[in-house]
């Protein structure tokens, strides 16, 4: 099948559609138009075979990662989504895996409001990248430059069990059925964090969303704020899948290295923490506070109870 009948039949007749879009996928570009006292929020990743998903994936996991993972990036900044472009990179037709993800794709788009607006489909290594666009009001758009020394560190759901997923498909480490299904859906399925993230608009001082593993990502808000943090590793959110399979020491070396969560760290002032703990129960998402920031310039102090913790290991890094 020819790269235009692809998009015809996968892409073009099953995208959601917007009353913002006035001209979509079919032309040289796309036309849109932002809402007034709206700021217009974008992102792009890139999500490649046996770099962000192993081999033999299916087309419905690869099209879940590649949409949440750009959403988790709208959702750190507190932005609502909008639209999306894809370009596809494919090495063959492939009627069955296309199917899944296209239909995937059209399953989230529309349960997001998201219209599909263009892209690009060439033939090469499986390869997927996704630039979402949204909204957020002027002025209110979340970021990592504005923690102050007293602000609580706060996380979403729980940590690491993206990266215990990934070693249960690399390796023969041992689960219970249940527990193994669990952590590696936790890998393939992540829940982007929209609803807290514009919940956040007003009571968060800075905001960012784990990719890289917790240790690594914090490190980008005390770099961007001049200041520094102490996190209690006890505090750290553990899933009961995690503890069941590795027990609290391996999860808690999980939780502070292993990338892939795409839940959310965030910082809230002394006075907003009340306010936080109201909003919260009415975003459906458990949220945990597990540090503090102080005025140590960036540098990241991580404590277990009241003694000093070591961990070596660092987030992944591309290139490194």
């Amino acid at each position: 099948m020819k790269e235009f009948d692809i998009i015809k039949n996968y892409f073009l007749s099953r995208s959601y559609q917007r009353k913002d879009v006035q001209l979509g996928i079919g032309d040289d570009c796309a036309l849109t138009t932002v809402p007034e006292g709206q700021q217009l929020v974008t992102t792009t990743d890139t999500l490649a075979e046996s770099v962000h998903f192993p081999k033999g994936t299916s087309g419905r996991a690869v099209a879940h990662k590649a949409l949440s993972v750009n959403l988790s990036d709208l959702a750190a900044m507190g932005a609502e989504p909008a639209w999306i472009s894809l370009s596809l990179s494919i090495p063959e037709y492939d009627e069955a895996w296309l199917r899944d993800f296209s239909l995937c794709l059209q399953e989230l788009t529309d349960y997001y409001s998201i219209q599909l607006i263009g892209g690009d489909t060439v033939q090469g290594p499986l390869s997927i990248t996704i630039t979402a666009q949204g909204f957020v009001p002027q002025g209110q758009a979340l970021m990592r430059s504005k923690a102050k020394p007293g602000d609580w560190i706060y996380v979403t759901g729980t940590l690491g069990d993206a990266g215990l997923g990934l070693e249960l498909l690399q390796t023969e480490k041992a689960a219970e059925p249940m527990h193994r299904n669990y952590l590696i859906n936790r890998l393939n399925f992540p829940s982007p964090r929209l609803m807290v993230g514009t919940t956040l608009r007003r009571l968060a001082t800075t905001c960012i969303d784990l990719s890289d593993g917790l240790k690594s990502d914090v490190q980008h808000i005390l770099f961007a704020s001049q200041t520094g943090a102490v996190i209690n590793v006890e505090q750290l959110p553990l899933s009961e899948a995690m503890l069941a399979t590795v027990g609290k020491d391996e999860g808690i070396r999980y939780a502070l290295t292993a990338g892939d969560d795409y839940e959310l760290l965030f910082t809230v002032s002394e006075e907003q923490k009340g306010s936080l703990e109201v909003a919260l129960a009415n975003c459906n998402v458990s949220a945990t506070c597990i540090g503090r920031i102080n005025g140590v310039q960036e540098k990241l102090e991580l404590q277990r109870g009241d003694k000093p913790y070591q961990l070596p290991e660092t987030g992944f890094q591309h290139f490194s």
